[in-house]
């Protein structure tokens, strides 16, 4: 979900009147405010234009051909839009049963005809404040969504986001026939950060080293989470195997090939990386997540057998066992 950016008089109005001085009268007032305006003639007409184009607010008269602003508002609270469209209800008759009807409909306010220029800025104001609440809203709860899957230390996805999008991207693997691969890795030698130059230097490394797989994966189409401790788990959707062990190489390299300059101190850290996934022809229904990151952590283990700081990836999953096949670090 976009961040959400605070209300100001550029957004456009959605007026739907379908007597035309009335109708230009309300435009110009908003104009002149500042606002920008969308006129239709009817409620028909104004439903078609909110598929399109999410309109904060609305000003709607009564009767109108096809659909009058009774049914439009009834229209849009049926909808349920993603957000909060604040109706403002026209009407000629100010009797007391024809304004509770209209609210009952859905409208948010009313104005009564010939309405007052300055009662209908207030009456938009109103609904310019209760659509600023609702954004409000709208943006904590989404840095409340963002805190609950995200690890606080490193920024990165967190253990209960991975198992959760890992069965949604094997899902999706299987279901269009795509390539899938999951690399796990580990800092080696962790706890000798932590020895010898304390547990926040080695925080500080972890967050260096998370950023650095970070920017080298591609946006918007890889993802990475931390698995515990100092292993990591990075997802690489629409990837063999082999696109997967590339891509590895430069998560090993990015790592080993410059220092870490923490505290005024320089750290030299390496990494070692198991891969495992599946193809595009691969239809098993062994094939889950526990059985993709039990194939990368045994690679994962025989790189660290073999020497560290170096690649182990396997053959694609088919359901019919596996072969490792090692790389070592440039």
């Amino acid at each position: 979900m976009p961040v959400l950016k605070e209300m100001d008089n550029s957004f456009s109005l959605l007026i739907a009147e379908d007597n035309l001085p009335s109708r230009m009268l309300i435009e110009k007032v908003l104009l002149s405010e500042g606002y920008g305006v969308t006129s239709v003639e009817n409620g028909r007409d104004a439903l078609e234009r909110l598929k399109k184009q999410f309109f904060p607010i609305i000003i709607t008269d009564w009767e109108m051909p096809e659909m009058n602003g009774l049914e439009l508002c009834r229209a849009v609270r049926a909808r349920n839009f993603a957000r909060y469209t604040f109706i403002i209800l026209v009407t000629a008759n100010d009797a007391k049963a024809q304004i509770i009807e209209g609210l009952e409909a859905g409208a948010d306010d009313y104005i009564t005809k010939p309405f007052n220029r300055a009662e209908l800025i207030a009456r938009i104001n109103t609904g310019k404040r209760i659509i600023k609440l609702e954004r409000s809203l709208l943006k904590a709860n989404e840095e409340i969504r963002i805190l609950s899957i995200t690890d606080p230390l490193t920024q990165v996805y967190n253990r209960g986001y991975m198992s959760k999008r890992m069965t949604q991207e094997i899902k999706r693997a299987k279901r269009y026939r795509q390539p899938l691969s999951l690399i796990i890795c580990d800092i080696d030698h962790f706890k000798k950060v932590n020895d010898l130059y304390g547990h926040h230097a080695g925080d500080l490394v972890l967050k260096e080293f998370a950023g650095r797989l970070k920017g080298c994966i591609r946006d918007g189409a890889d993802w990475i989470a931390r698995y515990g401790g100092e292993e990591f788990l990075i997802v690489l959707p629409e990837t063999d195997v082999k696109g997967a062990s590339k891509a590895a190489e430069r998560f090993r390299r990015s790592v080993a090939e410059k220092t870490f300059n923490i505290e005024e101190k320089e750290i030299r850290i390496t990494a070692s990386f198991g891969v495992a996934g599946f193809g595009s022809s691969a239809d098993n229904e062994e094939i889950s997540f526990q059985s993709l990151l039990c194939r990368s952590d045994k690679c994962l283990y025989q790189a660290k057998d073999a020497g560290r700081n170096r690649i182990e990836s396997m053959q694609p999953f088919t359901g019919s066992g596996f072969r490792i096949k090692g790389k070592e670090g440039i």
